[in-house]
């Protein structure tokens, strides 16, 4: 039967993390989960309260694909606040999840055969969805010293072929929480003008910064006729993981393009949660300053006590809400995983998830309530005991 199926198709490779969650939703006893990229708080009222208004307004029909002019609108204002670029609304399109966001921007960059360069470790999905297009992800591991992580200019520059089409570059990144400074964006928009590149850039994570605003963004740095698309989610900062709504910022000649792409994938995305996304950009700054501040707490949090036991390699993540930390006596993370919901009754997601550059490590997401982090690393800590 399988052969019967593309084989882009048939072979996508399953998720370790969803491999970790779904082994501790089956060993029914109670679990700690910090496997998946979200917080514990559910989505604020006020933004459920506009869906609802929307619903009982009607709003129950076809809509613009491009997105509901007012949130294309929110979305420029959004980023006029926070990012201090006058950028118009026709730069934005709204998708169904930042997952789409991806994938609508790997299909009109990249096609069957070409190469788009990947700095690991990295979200597993986004080489998951070049694969299923047909195009190949190249790896580029980052370098982890034992005190941070660093992308290397030269080892991307080894990485061009002929084939290659762009550079994706997620900072604040997941896993790791590296963040890439002023400097490296700069360097990084060279390198992609240098060899006429695309840059995807993923900025979900650009709140979550513990040394200031936002993190540093190519948004501080581009032309107008530079090549980057940016995939963003209304699911990390809003609480909104299970809404399914993200966009697009792209030049606005594109527009025309991603609207096509839109129509011929989902058609678009429903009304009533455009209106909550609405509410989300308009009335949400105070909620998202409340969420970072929630998770740097939760961040020292564990990386303290981590820290203490002297058997576990990290770099404090400077963004992001994930640790990424190393042990030394445990080199298969996936097995690993699946012990540590078994003995310690903790869910996390295996390094081996994020392409080679994470062999090793566990990703903990530390955007949870604080106390089932201080449960998770005390059982961490007594479960490292008796190997002393």
């Amino acid at each position: 039967m399988l052969s019967a199926l593309r084989a882009e198709a048939a072979f996508a490779p399953e998720s370790g993390i969803i491999r970790v969650m779904n082994h501790a939703r089956a060993s029914g006893k109670p679990i700690i989960p910090l496997v998946a990229g979200e917080g514990h708080q559910p989505t604020p009222q006020f933004i459920c309260q506009a869906a609802s208004d929307s619903l009982r307004a009607g709003e129950t029909f076809y809509t613009y694909q491009k997105g509901l002019p007012e949130l294309r609108q929110a979305l420029s204002d959004y980023h006029k606040r926070h990012f201090d670029r006058d950028l118009v609304a026709d730069r934005f399109i709204v998708t169904g999840s930042g997952m789409q966001a991806i994938q609508l921007c790997i299909q009109a960059v990249a096609g069957a055969g070409e190469e788009v360069l990947v700095p690991t470790p990295a979200w597993p999905n986004f080489a998951a969805a070049l694969g299923v297009m047909g195009a190949k992800p190249v790896s580029v591991p980052m370098q982890f010293d034992s005190q941070s992580w660093a992308l290397d200019i030269d080892a991307l520059e080894a990485a061009i072929t002929p084939k290659t089409r762009a550079l994706f570059v997620n900072s604040p990144c997941n896993p790791t929480g590296w963040v890439a400074d002023a400097d490296l964006l700069n360097a990084l928009l060279k390198f992609a003008r240098k060899h006429d590149l695309w840059i995807i850039a993923d900025e979900v994570y650009n709140r979550f910064f513990y040394s200031g605003a936002r993190a540093p963004s190519f948004y501080d740095l581009m032309e107008a006729d530079d090549k980057i698309l940016f995939v963003n989610t209304f699911s990390k900062n809003w609480a909104m993981t299970g809404w399914r709504v993200g966009w697009i910022s792209a030049p606005p000649a594109l527009q025309q393009v991603f609207e096509n792409l839109v129509q011929y994938s989902t058609s678009g995305v429903a009304a009533f949660m455009q209106r909550a996304a609405i509410a989300a950009l308009n009335d949400g700054d105070s909620f998202v300053d409340a969420q970072v501040a929630y998770c740097h707490k939760g961040r020292d949090l564990v990386c303290d006590a981590l820290e203490a036991t002297g058997k576990i390699r990290l770099e404090r993540p400077r963004g992001a809400f994930y640790l990424f930390f190393g042990l030394n006596d445990f080199p298969d993370t996936m097995e690993l995983g699946i012990r540590l919901v078994d003995e310690v009754g903790v869910a996390m997601s295996p390094g081996e998830a994020f392409g080679p550059g994470g062999a090793g490590f566990m990703r903990m997401c530390f955007a949870r309530d604080h106390d089932d982090l201080i449960s998770a690393t005390d059982g961490m800590t007594s479960w490292l005991a008796p190997s002393d």
